[in-house]
């Protein structure tokens, strides 16, 4: 089995998560006219990807310490292909709501199942390495799934994308089957599906620091996506198209911090790059903050450090999580992923009451705090912890 082939074969199927969720979004004006329906009840089909997506993280943990990598990766991309054919033949949006949540539900083995048969094969500084390769790839997704999806939308019309996702996905799940041999270390015996599993890792000094990191840096992730368009239309009088196109740096940057995320492991030890790069993350946020009214340049310079601190801080992340488990490795790899997706999910909501209190200004004064606090959490149970360790 070719290590290498088989990082790109199942990042490729953790990609099409990300993929899936930011392919449909420059239809959704399309949808709601052809399928009669409301703008508010067509974005429900995107939040109820993002939800079943976020839910099923916590599932598939620990069905793939138990079950295997294999069994569980070729089930959730059936699944998928089946749910994608499902949405290209909806012809209401009760139909399209159903196809949308089954493709979630199949999709989201994709990132439990690829994080884990990257750890399986890897150890040390390969495993680093190709943990910044995984990250790079999933990174890609919501850079390319707009762009596709307007194409194949402005060429034919939007049923084309879920088609598009269908065929895909057959590719997808051929390679698995044909390539994706079973990694799961034999221990003797199959672990059991617990879900007090997720205490143990909870409490663990390393687990627990790695997965609240993930939602906080993912909360604010949002934050930008959520509350930007706002800023560049009132204050610099962009149009759409123009503002994707702001957006694409920041996308472009985590892909490449997540490269050299990678690399830098060989070099400086995991728990220090992840302590330095919370608090440029919050640098980032503070540039933001003083100078994006001031010019557009100021704000993508903003912008632009963030993505490429936060793709820097996420392959090292994931090597940290899978390093500190063995026996239950994916489901410590759920249990990140489903609090990423809850600071996904949090953000419009607190952001939107943190901006009605105070503004731009308390919205991001708020992130830099929070940023600033975790830093400072982080140094302390992870480097002070350490440091303690050696001492004696």
């Amino acid at each position: 089995m070719n290590r290498t082939f088989v990082v790109y074969l199942v990042a490729f199927a953790a990609f099409l998560g990300p993929f899936t969720q930011t392919i449909y979004t420059p239809v959704l004006p399309e949808v709601a006219s052809q399928l009669h329906s409301t703008s508010f009840v067509v974005n429900l089909t995107i939040s109820v990807f993002t939800f079943f997506l976020a839910i099923m993280q916590m599932i598939y943990g620990p069905l793939t310490d138990s079950k295997g990598r294999r069994s569980v990766m070729l089930f959730g991309i059936s699944l998928y292909v089946l749910a994608s054919t499902g949405c290209y033949f909806s012809g209401n949006i009760e139909l399209l709501l159903v196809f949308r949540a089954l493709q979630a539900i199949g999709i989201a083995a994709g990132s439990v199942v690829a994080v884990t048969v990257i750890s399986d094969l890897f150890d040390g500084r390969e495993r680093g390495q190709a943990m910044g390769t995984f990250q790079m790839m999933v990174s890609l997704g919501p850079v390319l799934g707009p762009v596709i999806g307007g194409f194949l939308s402005g060429r034919f019309n939007f049923h084309s994308v879920f088609l598009a996702l269908a065929a895909t996905g057959i590719l997808v799940l051929l390679l698995n089957y044909l390539c994706l041999k079973e990694t799961k270390p034999d221990s003797g015996e199959a672990a059991r599906f617990r879900f007090r599993d997720f205490a143990v890792i909870l409490r663990n000094r390393v687990g627990s620091s790695v997965i609240y990191l993930g939602f906080v840096q993912y909360y604010v992730f949002y934050n930008f996506l959520v509350f930007l368009p706002d800023i560049l239309s009132d204050r610099y009088g962009l149009s759409a198209e123009q503002k994707g196109l702001v957006f694409l740096p920041m996308s472009l940057c985590i892909v490449i911090g997540s490269f050299f995320g990678g690399k830098i492991q060989a070099r400086i030890d995991g728990k220090k790059v992840i302590v330095l790069t919370t608090f440029l993350n919050a640098s980032s946020v503070l540039f933001f903050l003083l100078f994006y009214s001031i010019s557009l340049g100021w704000l993508l310079t903003g912008i632009i450090c963030f993505g490429f601190f936060l793709g820097l801080s996420l392959p090292v992340q994931t090597t940290l999580l899978t390093g500190a488990f063995t026996t239950n490795r994916a489901t410590a790899v759920g249990a990140y992923n489903f609090f990423r997706y809850m600071g996904m999910a949090c953000s419009p909501i607190v952001g939107s009451l943190v901006y009605r209190a105070g503004g731009y200004l308390l919205l991001y004064g708020f992130v830099v705090a929070l940023f600033l606090a975790f830093g400072l959490l982080l140094s302390r149970r992870l480097l002070g912890a350490r440091a303690v360790k050696s001492a004696s």
